[in-house]
């Protein structure tokens, strides 16, 4: 069973930054992930935040639970650190040399409800795990990674060499040619976009779209596979970000 299939290339999803996703997004490329009052002020100013409503949505983030105050300013809390994790991992992924194991998780629990067994499908997707069918799941053992800390309670985990090629079964369990049109898309995007907010928002969807890519052995990928020009379109974007704000920390 395919995941995240859609029957033609999905649209950008472009969609305008609030305040906090300004903030979530700032705070989320930097490490360690905390910023000062002063320099989240500076940091805004391009994206079109003013002051009153920077302040207005780091007080409500704060009560959230999404940032906690420190002396100095405001830090990711410790529940988005996590995704700060899958960030990086999606930008910079531990891959390894691909020998030609699968991974396999097949999961043993039964009785679980439904919100259990939807978190685990999201954890595992996460993980960059398909699902062959309900309860099977498998990927190319090609990443270093972690998997869920209490997977050993409701599955069990395995190394395989399925006998369907392995082209195939990769092109059976990821969309792989919608992502990697969407891909080109985004990068298209990306190259004729010069505001700064579009900017942010237009990366803000690649970040999105990097957290899908299966992050497959290259010998198993399409022809002209987009996503290392996708992360090294980010990585320069990082960069001049960086530069950007290092200018304006200058002239003040």
């Amino acid at each position: 069973m395919r995941i995240n299939v859609s029957a033609r290339p999905a649209e950008l999803e472009l969609r305008p930054l609030s305040a906090r996703s300004v903030v979530l997004s700032l705070l989320l490329g930097v490490h360690p992930p905390e910023l000062t009052a002063k320099d989240l002020v500076r940091a805004v100013e391009p994206f079109e935040v003013g002051g009153s409503t920077l302040r207005a949505a780091l007080s409500r983030m704060t009560a959230a639970g999404d940032l906690r105050r420190t002396d100095t300013g405001y830090r990711l809390s410790d529940r988005l650190l996590e995704r700060q994790r899958r960030q990086d991992d999606a930008v910079e992924p531990h891959a390894r040399a691909w020998d030609g194991d699968w991974e396999m998780v097949v999961i043993t629990a039964t009785g679980r409800g439904p919100a259990e067994r939807a978190d685990l499908r999201a954890r595992l997707a996460g993980r960059r795990l398909a699902e062959l069918r309900e309860g099977v799941w498998l990927r190319p053992a090609n990443l270093r990674r972690p998997l869920p800390e209490d997977l050993d309670r409701v599955a069990r985990h395995f190394t395989a060499r399925p006998d369907t090629p392995a082209r195939e079964l990769a092109a059976s369990l990821w969309p792989l040619d919608t992502w990697a049109a969407t891909a080109r898309a985004l990068l298209a995007h990306v190259a004729r976009t010069d505001r700064p907010a579009g900017r942010l928002t237009a990366f803000a969807a690649v970040v999105r779209h990097l957290l899908a890519d299966p992050v497959l052995p290259p010998e198993l990928l399409p022809a002209d596979w987009p996503g290392t020009d996708l992360r090294a379109a980010y990585a320069d974007y990082r960069r001049e970000i960086t530069a950007a704000e290092w200018a304006r920390g200058h002239r003040t």
